[in-house]
C-alpha cells in the first residue's frame, strides 16, 4: 500500500504539490480565524447556587438554606462533590459534576431538584439563583472606576446602570460583578421619639409605607370613541412628595410620614464590600465570559464598548482597564510560545544546512513543516480545540521530529541519485524510477518510527481530570503533526526530490560536506577504540545510568510547574467580627506597601464581597490585584519581597498566589492554595483549636509558605430574646416582636422608587443614632396595644458569640488549613506535613483529616502514567519485532531507553529539580524518539551483512553510513527544544519547558551512547550465534 502511494504521487506530481499549496493556504486561513486561548478548558462541571438570606447569622443559614439545598443535590446523577459556605446573610453551593459532564445536563438536573426546595426555605430567604455559566479562566477583566468629584454613590449608580448593562449585552459575556461605592437606597428614617409623641405605632407606618410608590391600575375608560388606559400615577421621586405621605390622622389634624421620620435618599446599609485602585476609593467592575467564547476577540469588544460610554460619562470620571487583563498573558504566552517555535525552526535549517550543505536538499526537508503545522492547526480546528500555549507547545516539541522522515527519504534519494549518475548512461535509470526505489527502501523505517513515537505519547491520553484535559491537547497537536509529516515524506518529498533533485547537471560525485566528512573521520577512530575497549564502554555506561537511576528517586515531585502570569493574587484576612472600615484600613496599608515596589504597575483591591458573588469574602477579607513586570531580578526574588513588606502588617494572614493559578487550585480542592489540609467535624470552636494545633505542628516544614488556618472563629453577636410571659403580658405576639426587630435593626425593603429608568429600593428603618450602641438599642420603644415600652421590658438584649462562616463539604462540616510551597518540592513537603501531624496530633471521635490539591493530582496522574508507559514499551517492543522479526535485535534498539533516561535525568537535576507531570511526559515521549537512532542502525547492519560484508566491516560501515541521518535527525529533534528548555520562565512556557529539557538532555546523551553502544552490543550478540553456529 505505501508503495502504492508512493508511486500514485510522482504519477500525479501536479495534483500532489496543487493540494499541498492548497493546504497550506486554508490551513493559514483557519489558523488566523481559530480561537485563542491561554490554556484549554479546564473546567471542572460545577454550578454555583447562591441564595441571599437577608441579616440571618450564620449558623441559621446553615441550617435553614444550606443544607436543604445540599440534602436535595447530594444525590443527584454524576455529582461527585458538593461543597458550601455559609455566612452572615449569604449561602453559596458548588455541585461539582464528573468531567465530561454536559454542563447544560447538569445545570437542568440541579434545577430540577431546586424546584422541590424553593417550598421548603422560609419567607425571608430569596429564591436560590444559578451562578452564570462560566469558568475557572473565565475571569476576564476588572475595570476600575476612579473620581475626583463625583461623589461614590453616582459612580456606583454609573457602574450599574449604565455600564454594566452596556457590557451584558455583549455577546461572550457571561456575568459582570460591581463592588465597591455606595449604592443608591431612598430611605424612611424612623424618629421613636417623634413615632412616640404622635402616638403612631410602627403598624402604622408599615401598612401606609408599604407599596405606598406602585401606581394603580385603573382598567380602561371608552368615551368619543377612543380608548383610555386609566393609570392612578402614585410613583414618584421626589423625596418631599414622599415625605408627605399621610400615617393617620389625630384630632382631625393629619400625621404626614416626615413629622415621625426623615425621608431622603442614602447608600445602602450594611455595606457588604468595598474597592480602591492604587489607595483610592473605587468601583470596580469584574467582567466574567462564557465558556467557548474567544477571549482576546471579546476583550476588543469590550475595550470599544468602554470607548463609547466613556464619552458620555463625567470628565472627572477615570476608567483603567489595565488592572487584570487576561489577554495581556495570552498574549505574552502565545507570543512566547510562537518565538521558541520559530527559533526552534531556525535551529532545524542551521542542522540540515550544515550536514546536508546543499540548499535544495534542505529547502525539500523544510517544507515538510509548514504544512505538517497547518495539518494539525486544521485538525484542531474542527475538532473544536483552540489553538493555546498546550498545542503550540506540541508543535513546538514536535518541530525537530517533523524533519526527520524527510530528512531520511531526502538523504537517501540524494545517495541514489549520485549512485545513479555513476553507472554507464545505458544502464542509469530514469529519476522518477531512483526516486521511487529510494523512498520504498525507507518507507518501513519511516512508517515503524513513527508508529513508535505516536506510541510512546498514547499514555498522555489516559491522564483525566484537570490534568488530562490541560495536557491532551499537547498530544493531539504533536501526533497529528508528526503523522502529518510522515504522510508528506511519502508524497510531496518523492515529488519535490524528482523535481529539484532530478536536473544535476553533470556526471561528477557531489561531495559531502565539510561537517559530515570531519565528523565521519573522528567518528571512526572513536568507534573503533570503543570496539578494542568494550568493556570499560559498557561498563561505565552502566555505572552512569544506575547513578541516573539513583538519583532519579532523589528528585522531587510537583504537578505543574508554577505559571508565570506576570500578576499576583494577594489575599489580605483578619480576624472576623473586623468592621469593614477596619478591613478597609488594613487593606490599605497593603496596597501602600506594593506601590512601593518598583516592578509594581498598579493596585486594585476588593474587600467584602459583591451582591450575588460566588466568591464570598467576608469584610475581613481583602484581595488584591497587582500586575507587575519584571525588571532586574527574578520572580523569585520579586516574591520574596512582596512576602517581607506585606508581614509587616499586624494582625493579617497573608496569601500570595496568581490569578488562573489561584483558580486552579481552587477547582483542584476548593482551596486557593497547593496544599489543603481538610479537618472534618461537628464543633467549630474545637475544629478551630484543632487547626490552629496542626499550624503549630507544620509551621516550621520546610518549603512552606503561607500557612493559614480558616478564620471560622466566633464573631461578636447581638441576641435579642424575647420574654414570652412579659410579651403575652403586654399582648404583644410573636410576629408583631419579630416585625419589630428586623423593621428596626436591618430595615424593611417596601417599595421601588423609580427615577429616569433606574429601580431603587425604597427602605423603612430606625434612624441610625437611634441604634448605634447596644444601650440605645436596649432602650427603642415596642408597641404594647396602646402604649409603647422599652424594649429591655420585654426582650433580654445581650452580646455574645456565634460563627463567621460555616464551611461544609459533602455534607460535612469543615475548616481548611492551607498552605503554599517555596524553594521546594510540593510532594516532599506533603510528606513532612503527613508525618507531623501523625505523630503530633491526636483527634477526638467524630473528627477525621483528607489531603487536596495539586500533590494529589500529581500522585494520580504518576500512577496513570507509569501503568500506561510500562504498556506503550511493550508496544514499542511488538512494533520493532514486527518489523526485524528478531527478539535480540529489537531488545539492543530498546537499550536507547536507559540511555535516554541517563540524560532526561541528569537535565532535570541540574536545572529545576523536580519531576513534574509535564517532565514524566517528557521521558516517556523521548522513549519513543531514542528508538529511531537504534533502528536505523540495526536496519542498515543487517543489510550490509545480507551483501555478504563480515561482522565487523559491517558494524563499522553501517555506524558510518547512518552518522548523517542519526545526527541530523537527532540534533534537529533536539536543538529544537533548546528555546523552550532555556526560556522556560516566560509566559507559556512553563509547561513544556521540562519536557524540552527532558527531551533535550535525553536525546543527546543517548545519540551520544547509541553511536557506541548499539555497534558493541550487536556485535557481542551475533560473535556468540557465529561461534554458536
Amino acid at each position: 500500500m505505501l508503495n502504492k502511494i508512493i508511486q500514485f504521487s510522482l504519477h500525479n506530481r501536479i495534483l500532489v504539490l496543487a493540494a499541498a499549496m492548497l493546504l497550506l493556504v486554508g490551513g493559514t486561513y483557519t489558523a488566523y480565524h481559530t480561537e485563542v486561548d491561554v490554556f484549554p478548558d479546564l473546567n471542572a462541571p460545577t454550578v454555583v447556587i447562591m441564595t441571599e438570606a437577608n441579616g440571618m447569622a450564620a449558623e441559621e443559614v446553615e441550617q435553614l438554606v444550606t443544607f436543604p439545598v445540599e440534602t436535595a443535590v447530594n444525590g443527584a446523577t454524576h455529582v461527585r462533590r458538593v461543597r458550601s459556605s455559609s455566612t452572615n446573610g449569604f449561602s453559596v453551593v458548588w455541585v461539582e459534576f464528573d468531567w465530561g459532564t454536559d454542563i447544560y445536563l447538569a445545570r437542568q438536573i440541579v434545577s430540577e431538584k431546586l424546584a422541590i426546595v424553593n417550598e421548603e426555605l422560609p419567607d425571608n430567604v430569596s429564591k436560590p439563583t444559578l451562578g452564570p455559566q462560566s469558568s475557572i479562566l473565565g475571569e476576564l477583566m476588572i475595570i476600575g472606576l476612579t473620581a475626583d468629584s463625583t461623589s461614590m454613590l453616582d459612580l456606583r449608580t454609573l457602574a450599574d446602570w449604565t455600564i454594566r448593562p452596556r457590557l451584558l449585552s455583549t455577546g461572550g459575556v457571561a456575568q459582570v460583578a460591581v463592588l465597591g461605592g455606595d449604592i443608591k437606597e431612598y430611605q424612611i428614617s424612623l424618629d421613636p421619639a417623634r413615632m412616640k409623641h404622635y402616638g403612631v405605632t410602627l403598624d402604622e407606618i408599615m401598612a401606609v409605607t408599604r407599596n405606598m410608590n406602585r401606581n394603580a391600575n385603573g382598567g380602561v375608560l371608552y368615551e368619543y370613541g377612543n380608548e383610555y388606559i386609566v393609570r392612578g400615577v402614585l410613583s414618584t421621586h421626589n423625596v418631599d412628595e414622599l415625605a408627605r405621605a399621610v400615617v393617620k390622622t389625630v384630632d382631625q389634624v393629619p400625621v404626614l410620614l416626615e413629622d415621625v421620620a426623615d425621608v431622603g435618599v442614602g447608600s445602602q446599609q450594611p455595606k457588604l464590600g468595598t474597592a480602591s485602585v492604587e489607595g483610592k476609593p473605587a468601583v470596580l467592575i469584574t467582567v466574567t465570559k462564557q465558556p467557548k467564547t474567544g477571549t482576546i476577540e471579546l476583550t476588543e469588544k469590550l475595550d470599544n464598548s468602554l470607548k463609547e460610554l466613556q464619552q458620555n460619562l463625567p470628565k472627572d470620571v477615570k476608567v483603567s482597564t489595565d488592572i487584570f487583563r487576561q489577554s495581556r498573558f495570552i498574549e505574552s504566552s502565545i507570543g512566547n510560545v510562537k518565538t521558541s517555535l520559530y527559533e526552534g525552526a531556525i535551529f532545524v535549517v542551521i542542522v540540515l544546512f550544515l550536514f546536508l550543505a546543499n540548499v535544495r536538499t534542505t529547502i525539500i526537508s523544510l517544507i515538510t513543516l509548514p504544512l505538517s503545522l497547518v495539518v494539525s492547526i486544521l485538525v484542531l480546528h474542527f475538532m473544536g480545540l483552540t489553538i493555546n500555549t498546550m498545542s503550540l507547545g506540541g508543535m513546538a516539541i514536535a518541530i525537530g521530529s517533523l524533519v526527520d522522515d524527510a530528512i531520511v527519504d531526502v538523504e537517501n534519494v540524494w545517495k541514489r541519485l549520485r549512485e545513479n549518475r555513476m553507472l554507464p548512461e545505458s544502464e542509469r535509470l530514469s529519476v522518477k524510477e531512483v526516486v521511487f526505489n529510494a523512498s520504498k527502501e525507507v518507507r518501513m523505517p519511516i512508517l515503524n518510527s513513527t508508529l513508535i513515537i505516536i506510541v510512546s505519547f498514547v499514555p498522555l491520553f489516559f491522564l483525566t481530570g484537570m490534568e488530562g484535559r490541560m495536557l491532551v491537547p499537547l498530544g493531539v497537536a504533536f501526533i497529528v503533526a508528526l503523522f502529518a509529516s510522515t504522510v508528506v515524506a511519502l508524497t510531496l518529498t518523492p515529488v519535490l526530490c524528482s523535481y529539484l533533485l532530478g536536473k544535476n547537471k553533470g556526471n561528477g560525485l557531489q561531495k559531502d560536506s565539510f561537517v559530515a566528512v570531519w565528523l565521519r573521520k573522528y567518528y571512526k577512530v572513536a568507534l573503533e577504540w570503543a570496539i578494542e575497549h568494550k568493556r570499560v564502554v559498557l561498563g561505565s555506561t552502566i555505572a552512569l545510568f544506575l547513578v541516573a537511576f539513583s538519583l532519579f528517586f532523589t528528585l522531587g515531585h510537583s504537578f505543574l510547574p508554577s505559571f508565570n502570569e506576570g500578576s499576583f493574587t494577594i489575599n489580605v484576612s483578619s480576624l472576623p467580627g473586623i468592621s469593614l472600615e477596619e478591613s478597609d484600613k488594613m487593606g490599605q496599608r497593603a496596597e501602600e506597601l506594593l506601590m512601593t515596589i518598583p516592578e509594581i504597575q498598579t493596585v486594585a483591591r476588593k474587600t467584602g464581597r459583591a451582591e450575588l458573588d460566588e466568591h464570598a469574602l467576608g469584610v475581613n477579607t481583602s484581595e488584591i490585584e497587582a500586575p507587575f513586570e519584571l525588571k532586574d531580578r527574578s520572580r523569585k526574588e520579586l516574591t520574596a519581597e512582596v512576602r517581607e513588606k506585606l508581614s509587616t502588617i499586624t494582625g493579617a494572614n497573608i496569601e500570595i498566589g496568581q490569578p488562573i493559578s489561584h483558580r486552579i487550585d481552587a477547582m483542584l480542592s476548593g482551596t486557593k492554595a497547593s496544599i489543603a489540609i481538610k479537618l472534618f467535624g461537628t464543633d467549630l470552636n474545637k475544629m478551630f483549636a484543632l487547626g490552629n494545633q496542626i499550624k503549630d505542628a507544620i509551621s516550621n516544614v520546610e518549603g512552606i509558605a503561607d500557612l493559614n488556618v480558616e478564620q471560622q472563629i466566633e464573631r461578636p453577636e447581638l441576641n435579642i430574646v424575647p420574654k414570652r410571659e412579659i410579651l403575652a403580658k403586654y399582648g404583644i405576639s410573636l410576629p408583631e416582636f419579630e416585625e419589630f426587630v428586623n423593621v428596626n435593626m436591618a430595615g424593611e425593603i417596601v417599595s421601588q422608587v423609580y427615577e429616569e429608568g433606574k429601580a431603587f429600593n425604597l427602605v423603612v428603618r430606625t434612624k441610625d443614632d437611634r441604634r448605634d450602641k447596644i444601650e440605645k438599642v436596649r432602650n427603642l420603644m415596642i408597641d404594647a396595644g396602646d402604649k409603647k415600652v422599652p424594649l429591655h421590658y420585654v426582650a433580654e438584649v445581650r452580646s455574645t458569640m456565634g460563627p463567621n462562616t460555616i464551611s461544609r463539604e459533602n455534607v460535612k462540616r469543615k475548616i481548611v488549613i492551607s498552605a503554599n510551597t517555596s524553594g521546594r518540592d510540593i510532594r516532599s513537603v506533603v510528606n513532612d506535613i503527613q508525618k507531623r501531624i501523625s505523630q503530633q496530633i491526636s483527634l477526638p471521635e467524630g473528627y477525621h483529616i483528607e489531603y487536596g490539591g495539586q500533590f494529589e493530582s500529581e500522585q494520580a496522574a504518576s500512577r496513570t502514567l507509569f501503568l500506561t508507559s510500562v504498556m506503550s514499551i511493550f508496544v514499542i517492543f511488538l512494533l520493532l519485532y514486527s518489523e526485524f522479526k528478531n527478539m535480540a535485535q529489537s531488545a539492543i534498539i530498546l537499550i536507547n531507553l536507559p540511555l535516554a533516561l541517563i540524560g532526561g535525568v541528569f537535565a532535570l537535576l541540574f536545572t529545576t529539580g523536580e519531576v513534574s507531570i509535564p517532565a514524566i511526559i517528557g521521558l516517556i515521549s523521548l522513549f519513543g524518539i531514542a528508538t529511531r537512532n537504534g533502528m536505523l542502525l540495526i536496519s542498515h547492519y543487517n543489510q550490509l551483512r545480507s551483501e555478504g560484508l563480515g561482522l565487523r566491516d559491517s558494524v563499522i560501515k553501517g555506524s558510518l553510513d547512518r552518522l548523517n541521518p542519526i545526527l541530523m535527525t537527532a540534533l534537529s529533534s533536539a536543538l529544537a527544544m533548546i528555546p523552550l528548555a532555556v526560556n522556560g520562565d516566560l509566559a507559556g512556557n512553563e509547561i513544556q519547558s521540562p519536557m524540552a529539557k527532558v527531551i533535550l538532555g535525553g536525546l543527546l546523551t543517548s545519540t551520544f551512547l547509541n553511536g557506541f553502544i548499539i555497534p558493541i552490543v550487536y556485535m557481542m550478540m551475533n560473535r556468540k550465534k557465529e561461534v554458536n553456529i
